[in-house]
């Protein structure tokens, strides 16, 4: 009996501990709405040509800025850690906000990325500063863009429009930053799971659970 506890301490329990820890706090929590209801995009320019919505999708929003082309690392980090995981999804998008002129700079990123990834699901939208300035300012963020328009922050938008994030008393969290990896593939990984595990349990709830919440 002994022997068994023995073993039970040494092996067992180390390896549910790491499960445990390893799954995130926050997917035994809801994330939480750090700016509600946040307004949908103009008719702003498309890099294909398509009309792109926030409504009734799960959006990662990012701002490129003009300086994109220089800070083209962010958008690699974002592109390994989070995009080549989950962008074959149904109700999922990944889009940034540039300014216009920047247009031949995001291709020229996205012929590099080409190279090793299905770019398909990428949406850039092209609109003037201004508009973008505005527009971020209608989020109610805590966070500025920069003087390019941009910033290396990205946002977790759910299909009502709300942004989602952290508001503990030890952690206030609305973007994730793509110049550091750690910070996508840790929480920004552990928080996009949870905004998952909510749309899938709201699925379970209505009698749902056998269609796909997200369709690879």
């Amino acid at each position: 009996m002994k022997k068994n506890l023995v073993l039970f301490t040494l092996f067992i329990l180390p390896i549910v501990a790491y499960l445990f820890f390893a799954s995130g706090v926050n997917s035994f929590t809801k994330l939480p709405v750090v700016s509600p209801a946040v307004p949908d995009f103009g008719n702003w320019t498309s890099l294909t040509g398509e009309q792109v919505k926030l409504e009734n999708k799960i959006t990662i929003l990012g701002f490129g800025g003009s300086e994109i082309l220089k800070n083209r690392g962010n958008l690699f980090n974002l592109n390994e850690k989070i995009y080549q995981r989950y962008h074959t999804f149904e109700d999922l998008q990944f889009v940034m906000i540039c300014p216009l002129g920047t247009e031949e700079d995001v291709k020229k990123i996205m012929d590099a990325l080409d190279e090793f990834t299905d770019v398909s699901h990428w949406n850039f939208l092209f609109t003037t500063p201004e508009n973008i300035h505005n527009y971020y300012n209608q989020l109610h963020l805590k966070g500025s863009l920069d003087k390019y328009a941009g910033t290396p922050n990205v946002y977790i938008v759910d299909k009502a429009r709300n942004i989602r994030g952290r508001k503990d008393a030890e952690e206030y969290k609305e973007g994730y930053n793509t110049f550091h990896p750690a910070d996508l593939s840790n929480e920004m990984l552990d928080d996009f799971k949870v905004i998952l595990y909510e749309y899938r349990a709201a699925l379970k709830k209505n009698n749902n659970a056998s269609k796909p919440l997200l369709k690879q």
